[in-house]
């Protein structure tokens, strides 16, 4: 998986591509542990994710916790795939997709 982050002022974007699965969820977790300190808006792009697993979603929900607190969190360019993983789980009803 590739990630890419572009901050400006308060606001992060997160660009993520590849699969999001139990051997790259940790990379993204790491990534944003790293780069959420003072910010109050959270994209993740998502229009060049292929897969979600469990895993990546157990960050996704980590992330949303976090962001409640401290600013919002938004998701954005989610592919037919990733969605339907996201309304199956429940996620679309958590997170803020657009």
């Amino acid at each position: 998986m590739n990630i890419q982050t572009k901050k400006e002022d308060n606001a992060l974007t997160v660009i993520l591509e590849g699969r999001l699965d139990t051997s790259t969820a940790p990379q993204l977790e790491e990534c944003l542990n790293a780069s959420l300190d003072g910010i109050e808006d959270l994209s993740l792009d998502l229009s060049a994710l292929d897969y979600i697993s469990s895993a990546g979603l157990r960050v996704l929900l980590s992330a949303q916790k976090r962001m409640t607190k401290q600013g919002k969190m938004q998701i954005t360019g989610a592919n037919e795939t990733v969605m339907e993983i996201f309304e199956i789980t429940g996620f679309s009803d958590i997170l803020t997709i657009l």
